[in-house]
């Protein structure tokens, strides 16, 4: 029988405990033999829960138990899950986590350390939550150059802008019901400002560069200056606007942003809506792949670890590859991408727009704005478009996914 331990009986750590309990046959029979939580540490008591013979709460008593193999860390943070689980690594012990932002922040450290202790660093749930992604990458795809990964990665963020593209709804309305259905923090900084997004891009990025990539370095813009009157002119033009996390290879170089973009019904991720999440990968041999389904929640986010739970059962005695040194990759400069932008401008100066932009617009126009014009541009470096911009009173602008204008 194989013993696991649990860090924080939260949302996600009490899904794991559940997942094991109820899918206990199943995983029985997958990880080779049978799967028990021994301990649960967490700086509460649980009186009335069945779970309460389980807590513990000093680290050192998961840490010296002999009998633990597995230890799953769902805290949440940085530094302490840091000290945590490098303690568990170090005393011989795989880990298995769904915390993005000490994957982010400490990921090729814990997984040189689990390597050198011959145990496993495992993280599914870190990007997608119950989507496999992390595994394709490390396993399925390792025969393939990876030229580009774009998604939707935030099922907050995804569902205010569905919510506004659907219905009509302001930002603060639809942020304010988010937050009612438990879909939004109190503080949902993270989410919509896009710094969620970013780090499981900058995962994703590390594991098929094979280097770190820090989001810090990633181009960040998030969804609250998105308008309704943005929305009115994608929904002329036949799109939706969507926050993408994305990085691709061009000429030998990495470039990677998260922000949101416009994009059309032939766009795969057209269609990913509400709280969904959805990962689009495209390979040298493989060609274009959709993962596609929960991004987060209790269960689903708990399935992804106890599959990592159940590898790490399943490789006791050896470590597992996973790609992912310690040097830091040069992105490419967000100056140098090229790509189209929609525009709104103040006034009615379309001439100056065209001077500005050389001709090279196409004006938008939608019924019931006023004081206002609305166009897109052709293909141009973020710089160009930069440069034209400053001459003109822009009220917003959204880059343009690739396949918009194709």
């Amino acid at each position: 029988m194989a013993k696991v331990a649990v860090l924080g009986y939260g949302t996600v750590g009490s899904g794991v405990v559940e997942v094991l309990e109820k899918n206990a046959e199943a995983i029985k029979l997958k990880a080779g033999q049978e799967v028990e939580v021994k301990s649960v540490l967490d700086l509460r008591d649980f009186e009335g829960d069945p779970i309460q013979e389980k807590i513990v709460h000093d680290i050192d008593l998961i840490v010296n138990d002999p009998e633990i193999d597995v230890v799953v860390e769902v805290m949440g943070g940085v530094d302490v899950p840091f000290k945590f689980v490098s303690k568990c690594l170090e005393a011989g012990k795989s880990v298995c986590t769904s915390n993005k932002a000490l994957v982010e922040a400490k990921g090729p450290q814990l997984l040189a350390l689990a390597k050198e202790k011959n145990v496993n660093f495992q993280f599914e749930a870190s990007v997608g939550g119950g989507i496999p992604i992390i595994r394709p990458l490390n396993t399925s795809l390792t025969a393939d150059k990876i030229l580009k990964v774009t998604g939707i990665m935030n099922g907050t963020t995804n569902f205010i802008l569905t919510k506004m593209s659907n219905e009509g709804a302001s930002y603060e309305e639809v942020l304010k019901e988010a937050q009612e259905l438990g879909y939004a923090e109190r503080n949902p900084e993270a989410d919509v400002k896009g710094h969620d997004a970013c780090r499981k891009i900058a995962i994703l990025t590390s594991l098929y560069s094979g280097k770190t990539v820090k989001y810090g370095n990633i181009t960040c813009e998030g969804i609250t200056e998105v308008s309704n009157e943005d929305f009115a002119y994608a929904k002329e033009l036949g799109c939706v606007i969507k926050l993408l996390a994305s990085s691709y290879e061009k000429d030998g170089k990495i470039y990677a942003i998260t922000a949101p973009f416009m994009i059309d019904k032939n766009h795969p991720l057209y269609n990913v809506n509400g709280v969904l999440n959805g990962i689009y990968v495209n390979g040298n041999m493989v060609g274009d792949l959709m993962f596609f389904g929960s991004g987060a929640g209790k269960l689903p986010t708990a399935a992804a670890v106890c599959a990592d739970v159940v590898d790490c059962v399943r490789n006791l005695d050896r470590t597992l590859p996973v790609f992912w040194s310690e040097e830091e990759l040069e992105l490419g400069k967000t100056d140098d991408e090229v790509r189209a932008f929609f525009v709104r401008v103040k006034g009615t100066d379309i001439n100056k727009a065209k001077e500005a932009f050389n001709d090279e617009i196409n004006v938008v126009r939608v019924k019931g704005i006023d004081n206002e014009f609305a166009f897109f541009t052709e293909k141009m470096t973020e710089k160009e478009f930069n440069e034209a911009a400053a001459k003109l009173d822009v009220i917003s602008r959204i880059r343009i996914d690739d396949t918009v204008l194709n």
